[in-house]
């Protein structure tokens, strides 16, 4: 699933990536505390509706927040979710996260793309196929392999918001659009 990254909320990942450009901690520390701090979230249901509602007022919430991760992040990490709380911007978390997320991706020059094939696929072929699309893309690739043998065969390769779709499935749906309006 893709989702749309709000402006305030790349405006926030902006924020936790100069922590890293000024060398306050390195990017990888935040995002292991962005990733405890998530998986703690998805743990538990009431701790996320209790930081969600709009009617649970600010200075609660973040008590809350001391409480619950004091112990368990970096203090300026800790700052952060009381400065998003203040702001009403805690329902934006998970956005912000997937900001950092890219903006740090851009800043390895990394891509994340997704590769679908019919079968498990053989790692010379893995290696070939990220070989290709490393070449093409200037970038250190970085796949999400997975399986679906509805394809039949061919691959489809998810890159960003374009997709690549050489699956025979796909041809077979095409040919037989082409055969129902009579244009072979």
């Amino acid at each position: 699933m893709i989702t749309q990254i709000s402006q305030s909320a790349k405006i926030y990942a902006d924020a936790l990536i100069k922590l890293g450009q000024d060398n306050v901690m390195s990017y990888d520390d935040i995002l292991k505390y962005l990733d405890t701090i998530k998986n703690i979230l998805n743990s538990s249901e009431d701790l996320k509706n209790v930081l969600l509602t709009p009617a649970v007022p600010v200075e609660q919430k973040i008590g809350i927040i001391e409480d619950i991760f004091q112990s368990r992040v970096n203090p300026h990490i800790l700052n952060f979710l009381k400065i998003i709380a203040e702001k009403k911007r805690f329902p934006e978390l998970e956005n912000i996260i997937e900001a950092y997320k890219k903006e740090l991706d851009n800043i390895n020059n990394l891509k994340r793309i997704t590769v679908i094939s019919a079968i498990e696929l053989s790692d010379d072929y893995k290696k070939k196929i990220t070989g290709k699309l490393q070449e093409k893309l200037q970038k250190n690739i970085y796949a999400d392999w997975k399986t679906d043998n509805t394809i039949i065969g061919g691959l489809v390769i998810r890159i960003d918001d374009n997709i690549i779709d050489t699956s025979i499935k796909t041809k077979l749906e095409n040919l037989s659009k082409n055969i129902i309006k009579g244009n072979l």
